[in-house]
C-alpha cells in the first residue's frame, strides 16, 4: 500500500471514530412544575399596547414565589417565524392548582 493509500485510511478511519462518538449537546430544557393549594387571584385588567410588527404581546399572570402569588406585569417577546406564543396558564389539579408556564408551540399553518 502507497503512503497516500495509508493516510487516507487513517484519516477516514479517524473520521468514521469521531463521528461515531459524536453526541450532539443536549437541548437546554428543564420543566419545573409548581402545584399549589389555593386557587390564584383573578387576572389583573392590562391595557394591552397596539401590535407592533415583528413582536408578539405576552399578557400578565400570577407567578407562585416565596409562598404567595406575585403578579408578572405583560411584556413583548420577538417574534419566532413558524411558532405561535401560548401564554401561562393555572389549570386546577387535583385538590390544588398546577401552573403550566409560556411555551412556544410550532404553527402548523406556517409555510416558508
Amino acid at each position: 500500500m502507497s503512503l497516500t493509500r495509508t493516510l487516507a485510511a487513517v484519516a477516514a478511519l479517524g473520521l468514521a471514530v469521531g463521528a461515531a462518538s459524536y453526541t450532539p449537546p443536549a437541548a437546554a430544557r428543564e420543566y419545573v412544575s409548581v402545584t399549589v393549594g389555593t386557587r390564584p387571584p383573578p387576572p389583573r385588567f392590562e391595557r394591552v399596547p397596539p401590535p407592533r410588527a415583528g413582536y408578539v404581546w405576552a399578557p400578565g399572570y400570577w407567578n407562585w414565589a416565596r409562598g404567595r402569588y406575585v403578579w408578572v406585569d405583560g411584556h413583548w417577546y420577538a417574534a419566532r417565524p413558524g411558532y405561535v406564543y401560548r401564554a401561562p396558564v393555572w389549570r386546577p389539579y387535583g385538590h390544588g392548582w398546577r401552573f403550566e408556564r409560556e411555551t412556544w408551540h410550532r404553527d402548523r399553518h406556517w409555510h416558508r
